[in-house]
């Protein structure tokens, strides 16, 4: 199993940012490029899928299922994939910085391969797809960041 943990601090309330990583109705959804694959409220076994523009232009598609929901605390996702099995962990903790409300938001992600073929293909790229998962969290944070810096103005 790999795992690759990525943080930032967003400048909004942890309730805040929780809504827009959760709302599966709200406009940021598809900003982020999320469709909802399940109706109802928000919680374990809720479902979207996602597409993600790749470096090299093409664009990757990952569908998401609740696992775990701690509302504004933490969200634990998974994505199953053909090769490997993916489980993505979203915590939030609220923080001040020069008296302004903040979160950090940490981002793991665990990839446990699936079957021979998944754990040689892990063995032989791991270092690179480590790189290459840090940097798509990374992304996925400044998404959220904008997203927010965006809900938040709307709100004032």
């Amino acid at each position: 199993m790999s795992r690759v943990t990525v943080m930032r601090s967003i400048q909004a309330q942890s309730d805040d940012v929780w809504r827009l990583l959760t709302d599966l109705t709200v406009q940021t959804h598809a900003i982020l490029g999320r469709v909802a694959l399940t109706r109802g409220e928000f919680g374990p076994g809720a479902a979207w899928r996602e597409v993600r523009s790749q470096p090299d232009g093409s664009a990757l598609i990952e569908e998401f299922v609740v696992i775990e929901a701690e509302p504004p605390h933490r969200l634990v996702l998974a994505s199953p994939g053909t090769e490997v099995d993916y489980r993505v962990t979203w915590t939030l903790r609220p923080a001040r910085c020069g008296g302004e409300r903040n979160t950090v938001v940490t981002v793991t992600q665990e990839a446990t391969p699936a079957g021979a073929r998944g754990r040689i293909v892990a063995f032989l790229l791991g270092g690179l797809a480590a790189r290459a998962v840090a940097g798509a969290l990374r992304r996925d944070l400044a998404e959220l960041a904008a997203a927010a810096r965006t809900d938040t103005v709307a709100l004032r």
